[in-house]
């Protein structure tokens, strides 16, 4: 304690710090107030009455420190202790179906039964993911999920959620993932407020939710009424996570988070499905927005046995709700030019608001569909829209026909295609494509592809930058970003010397690539992430790939004869060849391990990465083990060398203790390699 402050005053103090937490928490948490809102408000004065005279006695978790300062100036990178995954999703019975089966086999194949397997049943809230770190039991970091692996320091923010406790009711370091979220009835509020000034409104609370976690400024979130439930433990020291899903949410609750009550536990997917009917039609009857539910496998062990996927956890699914309909008239027909030249016909529409947003365009998909639905211009139809997908047409409403609707006749010319503007079928497909390969549309959309988060993230080089580039014929194939220099920018439109530079350094950065994002960003028909990733890891090199042969190519897993032959017929093509050549003369591609390389020491050998580590991020820490020929897995098992554990480590660290699996500390880790 500190001596020059009175024993009494701060033990006055220490006190209404603890009332007013517990009050708080029986207000927003628990809804259920033991006393009136001018009561708690005046604890609230004395307690700022005493930190005004006495400011020494500040800390942290004090009430008064929920809502910041000085605004902030940007929002700072954090990475994860551990990756954020997204569920899979389900839409049918059919499809629910589908995954338990495959989870109850790859259980069995594990050695284990799946006879009595329970399934923790929780509402999918649609809002926006974050993850709460806690040291000694005090929030030391909000973050976004960001990309799952690096997210958005919103700490400040996040702290003037009521429901999101400053202090835990018991001094454990944790982190914990939740969901934030708005009401409809905050929704319509802002948005009354907003009208009157002539501010755009929010289209629905998920937005809304987005908008108000992301302000530089804490004091505008904290007027927007931000609400939480928080859901999982991802890590904990000095505790045990509990052996259940639904145990855990039970702890949640007791630590002082705010906890979705609706949690049930189901034995059989029989009683799932009755769970998910009966959400499907008390869903509005909430304040805040359902898209579904998420199911998961309530054991935790056999979580830990069921693991990852490359993009998912194989023990939990999202059973999402039928999606929304409504009709409106079709304005148009047209046929949209894809980056590989494969034509798309698109619907536009009357603008229409479905599932929580204004739409105004449908995919029609090809000319089978629009012969099957009998579509014409000038129809009304029945739309749907599940997610942020692009909305379908489920159906024509012919009984509301007036005899001036225009039958969509399929074009033998398609001017943006290019050339002449021929087009042609794709051989085995009910799809048609350009001849020319070469239009202005194609181009732009191979670009803005190169350019993304999936291939070369070159960031700050987005579609109207391109489209700029493009039309002052400042780059005409991939290689010419890479020559870009400082004065071939300086005199564009809304260039300044300041971002001229951040694009450079920006394009420097993505000049060295992995050959998995190479492969992605070429626009190799039919190979998207996972194929490229496959073929990256089989053969190695891009040479290799590009004189791979049609039976080299089917015989890998994964890989049937359409994949085969795109990827031959590709680098066939003399002019791919030449853009391939001037590309590999300005980038690095990164080359993976060689099987037969003496160096390869870790082949055969699979590493599974668990905590924090301080000398990498864990995504350097797995191209390293498999630069040199191992594997890394998500999930401890009896098939794992080594489990690398790094600080904070999880439940992984527990399993591979249990396993009896060679555990190496980051030290250990580094000196390995």
């Amino acid at each position: 304690m500190n001596s020059d402050i009175p024993f009494d005053v701060q033990e006055r103090y220490k006190k209404l710090k603890e009332l007013i937490e517990h009050h708080r928490h029986l207000y927003y948490v628990k809804d259920n107030p033991e006393i009136t809102d001018e009561a708690f408000d005046s604890l609230f004065r004395e307690l700022e009455l005493i930190e005004k005279k006495y400011p020494e006695l500040v800390t942290v978790d004090s009430p008064t420190q929920r809502v910041g300062g000085v605004p902030q100036k940007e929002f700072t990178k954090v990475t994860h202790a551990s990756r954020q995954w997204s569920f899979d999703d389900a839409f049918s019975w059919e499809g629910l179906q589908a995954w338990d089966d495959k989870i109850r086999n790859f259980i069995r194949k594990n050695g284990l039964t799946d006879d009595g397997l329970e399934y923790c049943c929780e509402l999918k809230i649609d809002g926006l993911k974050i993850v709460l770190t806690y040291e000694n039991g005090i929030l030391v970091r909000g973050a976004t999920r960001g990309d799952g692996q690096v997210g958005e320091d919103v700490t400040q923010n996040v702290r003037t959620i009521r429901t999101i406790p400053i202090q835990l009711k018991q001094p454990l370091s944790l982190v914990v993932v939740g969901e934030a979220w708005i009401g409809k009835k905050s929704l319509e509020r802002i948005n009354t407020e907003r009208e009157k000034t002539g501010e755009p409104l929010y289209a629905n609370t998920r937005n809304l939710a987005a908008g108000s976690l992301r302000q530089l400024d804490s004091k505008i979130t904290a007027s927007r009424d931000l609400n939480s439930f928080i859901y999982d433990i991802d890590m904990v020291t000095g505790g045990d996570v509990p052996p259940t899903q639904y145990e855990e949410i039970k702890l949640l609750d007791v630590l002082g988070f705010s906890t979705n009550p609706y949690a049930t536990v189901c034995r059989s997917l029989e009683e799932v499905h009755d769970f998910y009917i009966t959400w499907t039609q008390k869903r509005h009857s909430l304040d805040y927005e359902l898209d579904g539910i998420v199911i998961k496998i309530n054991n935790r062990n056999i979580q830990n046995v069921l693991g990852y996927t490359a993009k998912s956890p194989r023990w939990g699914v999202a059973y999402k709700f039928p999606a929304e309909q409504v009709t409106t008239i079709v304005e148009d027909i047209v046929l949209q030019v894809g980056r590989t030249g494969v034509l798309t016909p698109v619907a536009h529409l009357k603008p229409v608001r479905v599932a929580g947003s204004t739409v105004s365009r449908a995919t029609l998909h090809n000319e089978d569909e629009i012969r099957r639905l009998d579509v014409r211009v000038g129809d009304t139809v029945v739309i749907q829209k599940a997610g942020d997908v692009i909305p379908d047409i489920v159906r024509v409403m012919t009984e509301l026909r007036t005899g001036k609707e225009k039958k969509f006749v399929w074009p033998t010319v398609v001017p943006a295609c290019g050339g002449d503007g021929s087009i042609e079928r794709i051989p085995g497909q009910s799809a048609w494509r350009c001849v020319s390969k070469n239009s202005f549309e194609q181009q732009k959309r191979k670009f803005y592809h190169f350019v993304s988060k999936k291939s070369f993230d070159i960031t700050d080089m987005g579609p109207k930058v391109v489209d700029m580039l493009l039309e002052q014929n400042l780059i005409s194939e991939y290689a010419d970003i890479f020559t870009l220099e400082k004065g071939d920018l300086l005199d564009l439109p809304r260039f300044a010397e300041k971002s001229v530079d951040n694009l450079l350094q920006a394009i420097q950065k993505s000049s060295r690539v992995t050959l998995a994002r190479l492969l992605v960003g070429l626009s190799i028909p039919q190979v998207g992430e996972e194929t490229a990733h496959d073929l990256a890891q089989q053969f190695q090199t891009i040479e290799n790939i590009r004189h791979a042969t049609f039976d080299q190519l089917e015989k890998m897993s994964g890989i049937g004869p359409i994949v085969a032959r795109s990827v031959v017929d590709f680098f066939k093509s003399t002019e791919n060849k030449k853009i391939l050549d001037n590309l590999l003369q300005v980038i690095t591609v990164t080359v993976g391990s060689s099987k037969t390389n003496i160096l390869q020491k870790f082949i055969d050998q699979t590493f599974v990465l668990t905590g924090t580590l301080s000398s990498m991020t864990r995504d350097e820490a797995k191209e390293k083990i498999r630069e040199r020929g191992g594997e890394v897995s998500s999930s401890v098992s009896k098939e794992t060398d080594y489990v690398v554990a790094g600080d904070n480590a999880g439940s992984k660290l527990t399993n591979a203790q249990k396993l009896g699996v060679t555990i190496l500390s980051e030290n250990e880790f580094l000196a390995l390699l």
